[in-house]
């Protein structure tokens, strides 16, 4: 057993996402959201630079020497997997890893709504699961993932930076490509990808613009692509994708975008009361009116339409922190934090915000 398995075991009984390892401070676990310090001696440099090397992949260690920055992932069998990202600081090595679950949470467990279930049945396009970092994209992913495996008997495909939730194949036939390792680039995983007969693709994250435009073609040409982006709602989520091409470009991906978007849901995680996580999500379906927005440049519409868009299961993500805070599931503070539209929260309050926020 590798020394640091002990902290990996620490954190998965203390339910924590993450666990920070860095030279010159104790260890420290995210617990809802929050750091908290682990009792335990400083980390010396060589010391905690022996355990990280003990658990990485030679070909990772070199790339870390060689840049100062690197991601893999690490799997204690019957335990969990972990993404890891090691780094360079002030005061020497350092590193993060977010537990990834063993056990795939289903569509059930997470409480999803029916529409995004169906996600997973689609024949084709684009669906897209985007939020900040923490947010939980990559288990809502995994869910819906989980009901194709089960239900569908085709191909998925998934690229991803490093490997996360692993999906043995069910109905489906599932392969896992990690950049860095069993391919380059996402671009060239996606370029080979459209040689390998896959159903569904899964882009661990559209980074780039050979990604995006990679999975866009593939959405349009009959496959179903899923992805995640950094973005807050779904109106910057589309123009995060638009905005990545060129001037002359912008017009031609418009149109395209529109033909293959299928979906986008924002999400953010918030302390649920008394204990544990939930999850507000933002819910655009890309209907007939959509479309056109998309198409006709008019993206600032988007949320108007989301909100007459409830009977095909749309939302805004306000509208669903304002139904958490309304049944005493989150905090108000927090409510107002992660709000796209802030001043509605602002009444909930005890003390007016501070200016900074």
């Amino acid at each position: 057993m590798a020394k640091i398995d002990a902290f990996f075991k620490l954190m998965n009984e203390q339910g924590a996402s993450d666990l920070h390892l860095i030279s010159g401070q104790p260890p420290a676990l995210r617990l809802r959201g929050d750091l908290e310090r682990v009792k335990y001696k400083v980390l010396e440099t060589d010391e905690l630079k022996a355990m990280l090397y003990e658990i990485a992949p030679e070909d990772k260690v070199k790339v870390f020497e060689e840049t100062g920055d690197v991601d893999f992932g690490y799997e204690i069998p019957g335990l969990a997997r972990y993404r890891a990202n090691f780094f360079m600081q002030k005061w020497g090595c350092a590193a993060v890893f977010r537990e990834i679950p063993s056990e795939i949470m289903t569509a059930d467990q997470l409480g999803l709504p029916p529409v995004l279930r169906k996600l997973a049945m689609l024949p084709r396009g684009l669906a897209l699961i985007t939020g900040g970092t923490g947010s939980g994209k990559s288990t809502t992913m995994a869910a819906i993932l989980d009901i194709a495996n089960k239900k569908r008997k085709d191909h998925i495909l998934t690229v991803e930076d490093p490997i996360e939730f692993v999906h043995k194949s069910q109905g489906c036939i599932v392969n896992h490509r990690e950049v860095g390792t069993h391919t380059k680039t996402f671009g060239s995983a996606l370029k080979g990808a459209l040689r390998q007969d896959p159903d569904i693709i899964l882009v661990g994250e559209m980074r780039d613009l050979e990604t995006i435009a990679l999975a866009v073609e593939a959405a349009s040409t009959g496959h179903l692509v899923f992805g995640t982006l950094h973005t807050s709602s779904a109106p910057k989520t589309v123009d995060r994708i638009i905005e990545v091409f060129s001037e002359g470009e912008q017009a031609q991906i418009r149109s395209t975008l529109a033909d293959g978007i299928r979906a986008v849901i924002c999400q953010n995680l918030f302390k649920k009361i008394p204990k544990g996580r939930c999850c507000a999500q933002e819910i655009m379906i890309a209907t007939a009116a959509i479309k056109n927005l998309i198409r006709e440049n008019k993206t600032f519409q988007i949320g108007s339409a989301i909100q007459v868009g409830k009977k095909y299961g749309m939302q805004l993500l306000d509208d669903h922190i304002q139904e958490m805070l309304d049944k005493g599931i989150i905090y108000p503070d927090e409510a107002y934090q992660k709000a796209n539209e802030k001043a509605r929260f602002i009444p909930y309050l005890k003390e007016p915000p501070d200016v900074m926020d």
